[in-house]
């Protein structure tokens, strides 16, 4: 689908992935359309479904959350019920920021944040192991993260 896109859309796509604040005169600058070309294009994108949204980026050990902590679960039944129950449980929970499938011993990997060893005990006894869904859980802390961006490589 990125095929469909040209030089204008890739660049109003990077600037916005850069910087989704900027005004549409900034932006048009920036990709060298007018002002008018720009915010049809913008709207464009967002109508198309290439634009998700637009989101602040928060500082999270500011906001309190110490620790980022990488989760692994195994199912305890592999079938298509099961894995919906595991889905609805991960969808509701705010301390899980991704959550992907996986292929191997485990069967997903869950990205969580909580404010201390405390809270990610708690998030490990009290809310996954106790779920119908799931047999085994694995956590790593991370210790440092080297990059961590949602920008796509346009």
């Amino acid at each position: 689908m990125l095929n469909k896109l040209d030089q204008f859309d890739r660049r109003i796509l990077a600037s916005l992935q850069a910087d989704s604040r900027s005004t549409n005169n900034e932006l048009a600058e920036r990709v060298g359309l007018s002002p008018s070309q720009c915010s049809r294009r913008r709207a464009r994108l967002e109508e198309d479904g290439f634009i998700l949204g637009y989101a602040a980026f928060i500082d999270r050990q500011k906001a309190g959350f110490d620790l980022v902590n990488m989760v692994f679960v195994t199912l305890a039944r592999h079938n298509k019920d099961n894995a919906a129950h595991f889905v609805r449980l991960v969808t509701h929970l705010p301390e899980v920021l991704e959550a992907h499938a996986l292929t191997g011993e485990m069967d997903y990997l869950l990205k969580v944040v909580t404010r201390d060893l405390r809270a990610l005990s708690d998030f490990v006894n009290d809310t996954l192991l106790p779920h119908e869904a799931v047999q085994n859980v694995r956590t790593a802390i991370v210790l440092d993260t080297l990059k961590e961006t949602s920008a796509l490589p346009l």
